[in-house]
């Protein structure tokens, strides 16, 4: 095992391997909404838990998985994530409602969250020299199956069934377990300390943004207030708990102290709100409204999420040289512009136009990712970095999870082009945010 240590190269592919599940699941089930509203006979709203519940179990667990790496080791928490990502992935094949789909899409989320945590754990304790060059490898792993997930789960569809999407875990899970097994190293120690995880915190967390995801579903029909009481009253005692905390799941005085950090994660929340909305919303469009089948829609994706991978390397030479604040309008306009545009596409617009308008908005996620997380970086302490990537972590979860319950809202009964542009709309409240929280950025901070 030594030898193989000695090749991070090795060690890289291993826990790529396992860490490209979380974003291949979050994404291919974009394509497969629609299919999965016809075998359960959802609403769209109905089906929009399925990308929720994801984003919001991955949110709560991915902090409590980092410290659950430490107490047992990174190998021991990697290996049980891609045991439980396995049985999810089996369990939801035979899904007989939404229900169990939910359970196994929660599970799946659970399995998954634990990778990336306690891979990186992984990379930052045995490689040393050219850590940079694995965290880079690691990431080509994330976004490309970010990115292609609406293709191959559109082609898996066509070729199968929904059914599909979750079998296609099982290689990736048994090449990463096999490696995993010779290629990682076997630290940590078996000491169990409750103390240090949050689960009051977790809780009150969860249950606000439950709360929260039922009032805006809500909005379909009549109005429920009480969600809405108890997600202010959640996030009320949540603030009041976490202000105690020694170690809290976030760290709100940090928040309070640090303004321009908390509307970075604001920005940030709003940026994947509306490109979500989007990457979402568009395939529910595509299938329901214009009559392309999975595999179609999956290739039309293609435009708006691979545009993303084109442009990233040219964001991060922007940033190099100008800081995050150029790049980041460049994000921002390209968003706006993408959002305003939509509203110029009806029924009888060709397809090319809406493919012009999906590389627009790519662009915009290309520019965004890399600099936001820049312009956080300029903001913390380098001691500050892990919680803060965390919180942008969490930032993005919960910028998909509103996503989900807008598109819930506005897309009723057979998807139209009048609730793609009601979308829009609404989207455009958000690019004006960003665009202005973009504008209020310090320049470039050269002490980051």
């Amino acid at each position: 095992m030594a030898d193989l240590i000695k090749k991070p190269w090795l060690l890289v592919v291993t826990i790529g391997l396992g860490t490209l599940l979380n974003p291949l699941n979050s994404s291919m089930i974009s394509v497969a909404l629609t299919r999965l509203q016809e075998e359960f006979s959802l609403t769209f709203s109905d089906a929009s838990w399925l990308v929720s519940i994801f984003y919001l179990t991955s949110a709560a667990a991915q902090p409590v998985m980092g410290k659950l790496s430490d107490m047992f080791g990174p190998k021991r928490v990697f290996l049980s994530g891609l045991v439980l990502s396995a049985l999810a992935s089996l369990l939801a094949v035979f899904s007989p409602n939404l229900i169990f789909l939910l359970v196994c899409r929660a599970l799946q989320a659970l399995g998954s969250s634990t990778l990336f945590p306690s891979g990186m754990s992984m990379v930052r304790s045995h490689i040393t020299q050219g850590q940079g060059q694995a965290l880079a490898g690691l990431a080509i792993f994330s976004t490309t199956s970010a990115a292609f997930g609406p293709s191959i789960g559109g082609f898996l569809i066509s070729w199968w069934d929904w059914q599909a999407i979750f079998l296609i875990n099982f290689p990736f899970i048994a090449a990463s377990f096999l490696l995993s097994m010779f290629v990682l190293p076997n630290t940590g120690r078996m000491t169990l300390d409750l103390r240090r995880i949050d689960f009051s915190g977790i809780a009150l967390f969860t249950v606000s943004i439950v709360s929260l995801i039922l009032w805006l579903l809500s909005l379909e029909n009549e109005t429920n207030w009480w969600p809405l009481i108890v997600c202010i009253t959640g996030f009320i005692s949540f603030y009041t708990y976490e202000r105690r905390k020694h170690e809290p799941f976030i760290d709100v005085l940090g928040l309070k102290r640090n303004y321009n950090v908390t509307l970075i994660y604001l920005q940030f929340i709003s940026i994947s709100l509306v490109y979500y909305t989007y990457f979402f919303g568009l395939p529910a469009y595509l299938q329901q409204a214009r009559g392309y089948n999975e595999q179609n829609t999956g290739l039309i994706m293609l435009a708006l999420a691979g545009m993303s991978m084109i442009i990233a390397p040219f964001t991060g030479k922007l940033v190099d040289r100008f800081g995050s604040k150029v790049p980041l309008l460049m994000g921002a306009s390209t968003l706006t512009a993408g959002t305003a545009l939509i509203l110029t596409f009806d029924d009888q617009s060709p397809l090319l136009w809406l493919i012009t308008i999906m590389i627009i908005l790519g662009m915009s996620s290309g520019f965004n990712n890399i600099s936001m997380q820049r312009a956080l970086f300029e903001q913390v302490n380098q001691e500050d970095t892990g919680s803060a990537s965390g919180l942008f972590q969490t930032s993005r979860y919960l910028g998909a999870i509103l996503s989900s319950s807008l598109l819930g809202v506005f897309f009723t009964g057979t998807i139209n082009i009048e609730q793609l542009h009601l979308v829009a709309i609404v989207s455009l409240i958000f690019c004006a945010i960003v665009l202005g929280l973009t504008l209020r950025l310090p320049g470039q901070n050269n002490t980051s």
